[in-house]
């Protein structure tokens, strides 16, 4: 044989043994890869092949599939009352992904969870049936809060301190996530991911913020568990005004006339009254108090109600002035509604936190279950006899403090209002919040609610706790209640 034939003959040959090695390496090793790659397209194509599972609240579903038009994709997501439920479901879009609820059981809800398939399916690669994903939402909680907020830029949350169920969950401004579920929305979606108020965040638990004044019931907890103070009632060492550890600055007192030197516990959570939280950070130290506060859930990175929440923070490495601001939680502590629904609901079921959860199953397509949450974790924030006193201080907000506006007939209601300074020299308007839980001793129904009112429409002077956030958090109550 020619020389040069036989070379090129021996190289043609090394080409197809080395196309054959690559095919066989891309089909047994790289196959698993390749098909869950997000950028292909047959995934996308399976996913809508066929109506999606749905997210369930009080027996009926809160989305759906419908056909569409044209095109590789045959069904795109709806939503029922997609507004009101968008911080519980988030979005499942054919070019966005999905968030949420939509997100956390993807694999579920499009039928290619393993748990799905039986032995045959497993072997025979079968279509499955979507499961559906159960959640532990009152919808008369949730339209309570959705209403009550309007259009007011915000968030609520309301616990079952008992259980830990997650009874609601609303954030504003909202969206309706059917308008960015398809092919063709992208102007949708760009108007969204644009919009200056954010409606695509989920403020309630994904955005924290100063806590303000509502994190004082965190420092009163550390002073009681810690002994500093053996009662609410028992007078502090707190001199009006109090100045910071470093510094000339006083830390001066929202109400100048109220009774706030040497305030018990009570008088000063009733009169929120800077000098005596602040004073009270400093004499228990940052350590204490960011210990109490952890006990609480704050510095969590992974907080999971099964949607991850972002972590509250109280921040290490201070010095005693940002130790006293912190006790009035300023400075760079921050909180989530979701975070200060858990501290009221610790206090309200005798100082025991169960673990916050918004689903309480997931099942297939028969309605046998894959999972359970409704046995939750528990434990111990403080003890009973603290847990008891700060409710009793709580209480004393309501009745006859600063928070009168979540007053309910025949319940008992205990509460802590909040504004927080925001922007750089408290330049923005602040935030407004409330915490609280309520009680009905004839049926034993228990809530608890924390309301964040990041913007409203009001003059920076009529913000407050009281007057915008507690009649949000009554509205939820009064809800649950009954």
């Amino acid at each position: 044989m020619n020389k040069t034939i036989r070379r090129a003959a021996v190289f043609s040959l090394l080409l197809v043994l080395s196309l054959l090695l690559r095919a066989t390496w891309v089909q047994a090793y790289e196959a698993k890869a390749l098909a869950d790659n997000a950028h292909n397209r047959r995934n996308v194509m399976e996913q809508y092949a066929r109506p999606l599972g749905d997210i369930v609240v009080a027996g009926s579903p809160v989305t759906g599939s419908k056909r569409t038009d044209g095109g590789d994709l045959r069904y795109k997501r709806v939503y029922t009352e997609g507004e009101l439920y968008a911080a519980v479901t988030g979005y499942s879009s054919q070019v966005y992904g999905a968030t949420q609820l939509e997100g956390v059981y993807r694999d579920v809800l499009d039928g290619t969870d393993p748990r799905l398939k039986n032995p045959l399916d497993a072997l025979t690669g079968t279509s499955t049936e979507p499961g559906d994903v159960l959640t532990t939402i009152d919808p008369a909680v949730q339209k309570a809060g959705y209403e009550a907020l309007g259009d007011i830029k915000g968030a609520a949350v309301a616990l079952d301190p008992k259980t830990g169920r997650v009874l609601g969950m609303v954030s504003t401004p909202s969206y309706d996530p059917s308008t960015i579920a398809g092919s063709a929305d992208g102007d949708a979606w760009r108007k969204l991911t644009t919009d200056a108020d954010k409606p695509l965040v989920n403020r309630a638990m994904r955005q924290p913020v100063a806590p303000g004044s509502t994190f004082k019931l965190v420092v009163a907890a550390a002073a009681l568990e810690d002994g500093l103070y053996g009662s609410v009632d028992e007078p502090t060492r707190s001199p009006d005004p109090y100045t910071m550890p470093g510094t000339v600055m006083p830390l001066e007192n929202e109400n100048r006339s109220a009774p706030c030197e040497n305030a018990s516990l009570r008088t000063a959570l009733q009169y929120s009254c800077n000098n005596v939280f602040g004073k009270l950070a400093v004499d228990l130290g940052q350590d204490k108090v960011r210990a109490m506060a952890e006990k609480f859930g704050f510095n969590d990175k992974e907080l999971d109600i099964p949607v991850r929440a972002y972590p509250s923070v109280y921040p290490t490495g201070l010095n005693p002035s940002q130790t006293a601001l912190t006790g009035i939680g300023q400075f760079d502590v921050t909180a989530t509604p979701l975070q200060m629904a858990m501290v009221s609901a610790a206090l309200a079921h005798d100082g025991v936190l169960e673990s916050p959860h918004m689903v309480s199953r997931v099942v297939d397509a028969d309605g046998d279950t894959l999972a359970s949450y409704d046995d939750t974790d528990a434990r111990r924030i403080v003890s009973s006899a603290t847990a008891e006193q700060l409710r009793s201080a709580m209480v004393t907000v309501v009745e006859d403090g600063t928070g009168g506006n979540a007053r309910i007939d025949g319940a008992e209601v205990g509460g802590k209002t909040g504004t927080a300074q925001r922007g750089v020299d408290n330049s923005e308007k602040p935030y407004a919040w409330f915490t609280s839980y309520a009680k009905d001793p004839a049926t034993g129904k228990e809530v608890a609610v924390a309301v964040l009112i990041e913007d409203s429409h009001a003059q920076r002077a009529e913000v407050s706790g009281n007057g915008l956030a507690a009649p949000v958090a009554r509205a939820m109550m009064e809800a649950a209640l009954t």
